[in-house]
């Protein structure tokens, strides 16, 4: 006779949005075994789909994870992180009041689904305008502020870590980097803390070197955009991302840039906004307020009036 086959998974995470951000995040998630997976999306066959191929991985993987593709928000039911990966694209002609419009309307969606079946979740934000979206979540929900974080700072810092190894000729894991502030144009580079190959940034390139590296790093984004033509970066988004449920699920206590509720740090208060985090089981554990060189705190609060003047767009 047949045994039962034990499982191993304890976790859920509801992962909304099954574009290519969304479903390439759950393929990882079940992949890797890390949880089951709730993949909802307003279009259900395309979430049935999505969570059927991937989960015909699973004779390759060995994973015992599940994943369930849907439009019904009751299979958010008892999730430990709910990860907000559905949104609209800025397209040509669209303002900016017109997406932020657009993309609060999902979150304000998400949050009245998932409120009443993962109270407990931490919420991980990917949609964009990101900071303000975050900033967006938590007040529609009520969350406490460590239950609510926004994707940026590792994808940042990877963008830019790839670049200076490029141009070293090393490797990205010899690069270490910190990138604050709001996840676009205005993101804040710490130089004072950046190193290559255990030396001083500032002593490997020169500083119009690096300038020109952290100007493609922030428009890395755009610049895939227009190379695909239609859609967006999703491999580096939903790894980032990846890494961030895992920190949280097997509860790591590890620092990672994300954009978090600030009240306080940094003299900054009333709005999300990237900066060093220590995630954990529990959400946002510790902000870690970091050193900064005065034209690093300038930056980091120009950073911050930029993302007020999207919240100020924000519906009530």
């Amino acid at each position: 006779m047949c045994g039962i086959m034990k499982r191993s998974v304890k976790d859920k995470v509801t992962v909304v949005g099954a574009g290519n951000v969304g479903a390439t995040l759950a393929m990882r998630i079940v992949e890797s075994g890390l949880a089951d997976v709730a993949l909802i999306d307003i279009c259900k066959t395309i979430a049935e789909g999505k969570a059927l191929d991937i989960a015909d991985t699973c004779g390759m993987t060995g994973s015992r994870a599940t994943i369930v593709g849907t439009d019904d928000w009751s299979r958010a039911e008892g999730s430990s992180v709910v990860a907000i990966t559905a949104g609209f694209p800025r397209k040509p002609g669209m303002s900016r009041e017109d997406l932020v419009a657009k993309n609060a309307a999902i979150v304000r969606d998400v949050v009245a689904g998932i409120m009443p079946r993962s109270r407990e979740a931490v919420i991980i934000v990917v949609t964009n305008p990101l900071d303000a979206m975050t900033y967006y979540a938590r007040r529609l929900g009520g969350f406490d502020r460590r239950k609510v974080v926004g994707m940026a700072g590792l994808l940042d810092e990877s963008r830019f870590k790839a670049l200076v190894a490029r141009e070293l000729g090393g490797g990205a894991d010899d690069v270490d980097a910190v990138m604050m502030g709001s996840h676009g144009d205005t993101m804040v580079p710490i130089f004072s803390r950046a190193r290559a190959g255990g030396r001083r940034l500032c002593d490997a390139l020169p500083r119009g070197k690096i300038d020109g590296i952290t100007g493609t790093a922030r428009s890395r984004g755009a610049q895939i955009v227009g190379l695909l033509g239609s859609g967006s970066a999703s491999y580096a988004p939903s790894l980032a991302t990846y890494r961030m449920i895992e920190m949280i699920l097997r509860d790591r206590h590890a620092t990672a840039t994300a954009s978090a509720y600030l009240d306080g740090e940094y003299g900054l208060s009333d709005i999300c906004i990237g900066v060093p985090v220590v995630l954990g089981r529990g959400g946002i554990e510790k902000i870690i307020e970091l050193d900064l060189a005065p034209e690093e705190s300038a930056a980091l609060a120009k950073s911050a009036d930029v993302i007020r003047q999207t919240i100020q767009l924000l519906p009530s």
